[in-house]
């Protein structure tokens, strides 16, 4: 299968670099995958589009400030430090920073802001500009607290401006809970606290999974066959909740509504015993979803639209089937929906 096949085309001005003005207010976009048959909603009117018995799965991950902008030391020139994942000593991270060529092993970084000063260390050097970095604080105070103090939220490289206080709320779910990820889940964006009471009065169950989305999901597919593609791991948890009201809904023929890639992969990871029932648990998860995947959990899906060839969208291609997706592809940019992280929504059932 070729990575070219999942190639369209779309304008730069679809590509939204805000969210709208209110959450909530984003379009929807649903298809049917049996038939391809698309229709034109707004996202306000999701609960009118699934069942009473649907249990929708959400991932409850929050996002974090993880770009750190500062200085090197010596010489005050400039420095940025995104942290990727923690590393295996206590406040140390794998982490991107730049200028790379210039912070070798050894290596220091000072961040400062409202009072607040972190100092880092550049340990060793890895493959893809990848850098150890032990951080620290002068006064004691913790690591943990003065980078949410002072750290940038990681908006991700299509959206073309710089960070603002408005992106701690509006690039993190209303449900957000456990703290960890550098990207947000965001097929969760669109959900107010309004939309998922109207899910819960039309008889929608939710339930919630946790998966820290990683590096990965900014991660180019830079392989000519899609079956060589590697996805970084991610830490995923699922509660016993969680699997008992999947098998639940499994046994009595109910739709599994996944929202968003990283719920899908996550529910497509768990083990399950000799019944087919499925397993809480923790781990982590490299699941790389392209067409052909069996799908054993998911029955819907609910996603934000995906950069060109990219892992998301032929995972999206997996569940939907490739050619109705591309069409539903083509008809959004017709119908000229946003794109990506603060674009709008599709449902697939």
């Amino acid at each position: 299968m070729n990575v070219a096949d999942f190639d369209f085309p779309l304008p730069d001005e679809l590509i939204a670099q805000d969210p709208p003005a209110e959450r909530g207010g984003s379009r929807l976009l649903a298809m049917h995958r049996a038939t391809g048959r698309v229709s034109h909603h707004q996202f306000s009117d999701l609960p009118s589009l699934l069942r009473a018995g649907d249990l929708l799965v959400v991932n409850d991950t929050r996002v974090f400030p993880a770009r750190l902008i500062g200085n090197r030391l010596p010489g005050g020139g400039a420095a940025e430090c995104f942290l990727i994942r923690p590393a295996d000593l206590p406040d140390t991270w794998i982490a991107l920073v730049h200028p790379g060529q210039r912070l070798r092993e050894g290596s220091r970084m000072v961040f400062t802001s409202g009072g607040h000063r972190l100092n880092a260390e550049v340990l060793g050097r890895h493959f893809h500009g990848r850098r150890t970095v032990r951080l620290w604080t002068d006064d004691g105070s913790p690591v943990r607290e003065t980078i949410d103090a002072i750290g940038h939220i990681p908006l991700p490289p299509y959206i073309k401006r710089a960070d603002v206080p408005a992106d701690r709320d509006r690039y993190q779910t209303v449900y957000a809970r456990a703290r960890g990820s550098i990207a947000a889940p965001t097929a969760g964006l669109h959900f107010t606290p309004e939309i998922l009471e109207a899910l819960t009065a039309r008889g929608v169950e939710r339930a919630a999974v946790t998966l820290h989305v990683g590096y990965g999901t900014f991660q180019p597919v830079r392989v000519e066959r899609v079956e060589d593609h590697r996805v970084e791991s991610e830490h995923y948890e699922v509660p016993p909740e969680t699997a008992d009201a999947v098998n639940r809904a499994r046994r009595e023929g109910r739709r599994a509504i996944a929202v968003g890639t990283t719920t899908t992969r996550t529910l497509e990871s768990l083990a399950a015993n000799d019944r087919g029932d499925v397993l809480p648990g923790s781990g982590d998860t490299s699941l790389f979803i392209h067409p052909a995947f069996q799908f054993k959990v998911v029955s819907g899906l609910i996603t934000n639209f995906h950069l060109p060839k990219s892992s998301l969208l032929m995972l999206v291609a997996a569940f939907a089937g490739t050619n109705h997706l591309l069409d539903a592809y083509r008809e959004a940019v017709a119908q000229r929906y946003r794109f990506y992280s603060y674009g709008d929504a599709m449902l697939v059932v």
